[in-house]
């Protein structure tokens, strides 16, 4: 048995990435494109051999835009939606080809029998801010998503993998000191640099005129959020001027809002088995989803 950390995956990241970085010239039998199905599988095997992992959770978007997010920031995520249904939900802007492959993936996780979490109102990020706070073993999180940094930590044993630039050999193992000498900032502060500098790709407006080196050097002097605004209010300290102090007041009551919305939830009530599987749970299932997507050849042998 591998004693290696838990791999608590993004999948959306994870399959999103496969998605864009593949041709989609890599197809099923019957012509639909198969690359984010296949990139998946591929990544999550390379990652096995990698860190030989004594289990792995695929943490799931149930909800991609929690109503409770979007009643605290309208803006939250708005450029990803599609439309709204009669019942009022959001339909995810998504390439055509890519949500048939997603329900696939789904499918044939489960008929593996690997754990696949997601939880009603929330996304895979508090999935896997939970689940790592609850784990007491060492922990990766896999993701391309910069939010998880605030994750990150030693004392806990997690660490972030971060998906980004080229293949996984270049992918960042992050823990705290990474994290500081990537970002200027401890893992614990990511939240409030994150919302001062602003998330374009979440839809998280931040503070005009205060870009990532004035957000991360007001993080090192003032301590946090709290600190910051209230050296905004007295007279101004290096790097605090008069000018960041009047955009940080005005935008005060925004930043409250937005760091309750880019809080990843960490306490959800999560009880699974986080072990690889054994054997798959619905071998017959899983064998026609293989063959009606043909990668055959991509999924990993101990699934």
């Amino acid at each position: 048995m591998s004693t290696g950390p838990v791999l608590l995956l993004d999948s959306a990241s994870l399959y999103y990435r496969s998605f864009y970085a593949l041709p989609d010239s890599m197809t099923a039998p019957d012509g639909r494109p198969h690359q984010a199905l296949r990139g998946f599988l591929s990544m999550v095997d390379a990652l096995h051999h990698t860190y030989s992992p004594s289990g792995l959770v695929a943490c799931w978007d149930t909800n991609w835009r929690p109503q409770w997010r979007v009643e605290l920031m309208p803006s939250y995520k708005t450029h990803r939606v599609l439309e709204t249904t009669d019942q009022g939900d959001w339909i995810e802007d998504e390439p055509d080809t890519l949500g048939a492959q997603v329900e696939a993936l789904a499918e044939l996780l489960d008929a593996c029998g690997v754990a696949r979490i997601g939880r009603a109102d929330y996304e895979a990020d508090d999935v896997a801010a939970s689940l790592a706070n609850q784990i007491h073993e060492p922990v990766i999180v896999v993701s391309g998503d910069r939010d998880l940094v605030q994750v990150v930590n030693d004392a806990s044993h997690t660490q972030l993998l971060l998906a980004i630039n080229g293949g996984m050999q270049k992918w960042p193992l992050l823990n705290e000191q990474g994290v500081i000498g990537r970002y200027g900032i401890h893992p614990s502060q990511y939240v409030d640099f994150a919302i001062m500098r602003g998330d374009p790709s979440d839809g998280i407006p931040g503070v005009p005129g205060i870009g990532e080196k004035t957000s991360a050097a007001m993080i090192n002097a003032f301590g946090d959020l709290g600190g910051v605004l209230q050296a905004a209010q007295l007279e101004p300290v290096k790097p605090m001027t008069p000018r960041f102090a009047a955009l940080l007041l005005n935008h005060e009551a925004a930043l409250h809002v937005a760091k309750k919305v880019a809080t990843a939830v960490s306490d959800l009530d999560i009880e699974i088995d986080p072990g690889l599987p054994t054997k798959p749970t619905d071998v017959a299932r899983r064998d026609d989803l293989v063959a009606a997507w043909g990668i055959e050849r991509h999924v990993p042998q101990w699934m």
